[in-house]
């Protein structure tokens, strides 16, 4: 399979020698979004709300440059710089993952530039998404 390094001006540069993500088949890979603004280049501190919705913004430019939406996020990993803040977080990111909740690890880490939170994503695009609810109405 071909592989295609995926770059938006939407989301912050890689801040090291990576991608901001990689497209492999029907398959992309995003690399850790920090809550940096694209346009200022500030990370956002202290407030885990902000931050987070920055977080996913990132990884929303990053997937629309893949020809993709966050309804196509099949995994994602949260890292959090205090556990605490979890049920915080968690509110924002439930706000963006409405439709479709993509499996989920959410783990407690030392983070890149001090961050308070990072999130990165696989996302499947055309994937047929099948819950719980369609399988029993498609039972009837």
């Amino acid at each position: 399979m071909k592989k295609q390094v995926i770059f938006t001006i939407g989301s912050p540069a890689a801040i090291g020698p990576y991608s901001q993500a990689v497209k492999v088949g029907n398959f992309t890979f995003t690399s850790g979004q920090l809550p940096i603004d694209p346009v200022t280049g500030e990370i956002v501190h202290g407030d885990i709300k902000k931050a987070t919705v920055q977080c996913i913004e990132n990884l929303k430019a990053i997937a629309e440059a893949a020809g993709c939406t966050l309804d196509d996020v099949v995994k994602a990993t949260v890292y959090l710089k205090d556990m605490g803040q979890f049920s915080q977080m968690n509110e924002v990111y439930a706000s963006y993952f409405t439709s479709h909740q993509p499996a989920r690890v959410c783990v407690e880490a030392k983070i890149a530039k001090d961050a308070d939170v990072e999130i990165e994503a696989i996302i499947a695009k055309d994937a047929d998404v099948e819950t719980e609810a369609t399988k029993r109405r498609n039972c009837i």
